[in-house]
């Protein structure tokens, strides 16, 4: 279920920002808008669906997640059908798609707490490591080939049918879960937190002044990974070539971390997390200038491998991290809040993005900019993530002497 819902996210996701400019006719800034508040709440709301997964059980929260992607996915579609323009003529579309993508995102949010509740209670202490391992695998061979189906049903039929595509891969999930998903007991749900604790929960976190400095400089990391999905395909188009493949070509990053994880795990195994986090953010780095240097698809592709190779260094490490970060009692909690760095990247790289492709690539003298900045935003995530390592080994060297 998690491979075909990967597969319809990251297919859709391939075409967003070119469905919302050239099929919807929104400018840049517009769609950036717009994909900021998909995926800005997808990866926000997780934090409060995960209280309602344990309530209701995995199975129902899979009902519920893969019925409104269905519906959801298949509406974002149907705002570019000749078949239903007489049902959208003569409403602001702008705001149509924002109350589609909120209710869209509200199924999306219930899919991560409910895989991961269900590795949780299937594996046992010893197999919990390759159940999280198959399950981070899935995620980017759907990541890897929903953008290869994209493309090929943009080809054949147009981009708008890219999200019935996406629908009907959610909706056939529904009837998986239907007859093959089996809900297992799991003793720790009589004792979840209610919303109201999830709420205040919230205000401990944000009162964990190192947590959340940790988090803010995290968060620079996703607002360069998000211009995979709004800056490259643009630039594809409109400086490359119109006919380009640009879904497969954004697909890179995911092949990279499919072929290479495993690579790079052993590799970097001996590093301390904060230091894996540092190269790693370096080495993704790069990747915005290997494209500056002499912006063409292949160099595209071999930055996006670069970036996946950053990637897979510190991604691993970074839950590691939250772990050790967390107070005593907290471990749960901690782990709930990780994936805020990517919502408040969606929330603001969608917009960020949209706004700079528009003022220095359309509007600019030089469109090879873009990507001048967004390795500057990686230099400073760096900077800024390796002057936070070396303040918190200072405290804890102060804390080990006293």
């Amino acid at each position: 279920m998690e491979l075909f819902e990967r597969l319809a996210y990251y297919g859709q996701q391939a075409v967003l920002s070119i469905y919302l400019r050239n099929r919807l006719n929104f400018s840049e800034i517009e769609a950036g808008q717009l994909s900021s508040v998909f995926g800005g709440l997808l990866y926000f709301l997780p934090v409060f669906a995960g209280t309602l997964a344990d309530k209701f059980g995995f199975r129902r929260a899979f009902f519920i997640a893969f019925s409104i992607l269905a519906i959801g996915y298949f509406l974002i579609g149907s705002t570019g059908m000749d078949a239903f323009a007489g049902l959208y003529e003569g409403l602001p579309l702008y705001w149509v798609m924002v109350v589609i993508l909120i209710f869209t995102a509200i199924g999306g949010s219930f899919i991560k707490p409910s895989v991961l509740g269900t590795v949780a209670v299937t594996s046992t202490p010893g197999t919990k490591s390759l159940g999280y391992g198959v399950y981070y695998w899935i995620v980017n061979m759907g990541g890897a080939l929903g953008p290869f189906v994209a493309f090929f049903v943009r080809d054949a039929f147009g981009i708008q049918f890219v999200y019935v595509v996406s629908a009907v891969s959610c909706g056939m999930m529904f009837f998986v879960n239907l007859a093959f998903y089996k809900e297992i007991a799991d003793d720790a749900k009589g004792a979840s937190e209610s919303l109201g604790a999830k709420l205040k929960n919230l205000v401990v976190v944000l009162g964990n002044v190192k947590f959340m400095v940790f988090l803010l400089i995290f968060s620079l990391y996703w607002i360069m990974f998000w211009q995979i999905f709004i800056i490259v395909p643009f630039y594809i188009t409109d400086f490359i070539s119109t006919s380009a493949p640009f879904e497969i070509i954004e697909s890179a990053d995911a092949w990279g971390i499919v072929l290479l994880q495993l690579v790079v795990n052993r590799l970097t195994q001996h590093l301390s997390p904060r230091r894996a986090i540092v190269i790693g953010f370096a080495v993704s780095s790069f990747c915005w200038l290997i494209i500056a240097l002499h912006p063409t698809v292949w160099t595209i592709i071999a930055g996006l491998v670069v970036f996946s190779i950053g990637e897979m260094t510190q991604a691993p490490r970074y839950y590691e991290y939250i772990s050790n970060l967390a107070p005593k009692g907290q471990q749960g909690l901690f782990q709930g809040y990780a994936f805020l760095p990517i919502a408040i990247a969606w929330a603001i790289g969608g917009t960020f993005g949209g706004w700079l492709y528009t003022t220095y690539a359309k509007g600019g003298a030089s469109p090879t900019a873009i990507w001048f900045v967004l390795f500057g935003i990686g230099v400073l995530a760096t900077f800024l993530m390796a002057l936070y390592s070396r303040v918190v080994t200072l405290q804890e060297q102060k804390q080990v002497s006293s």
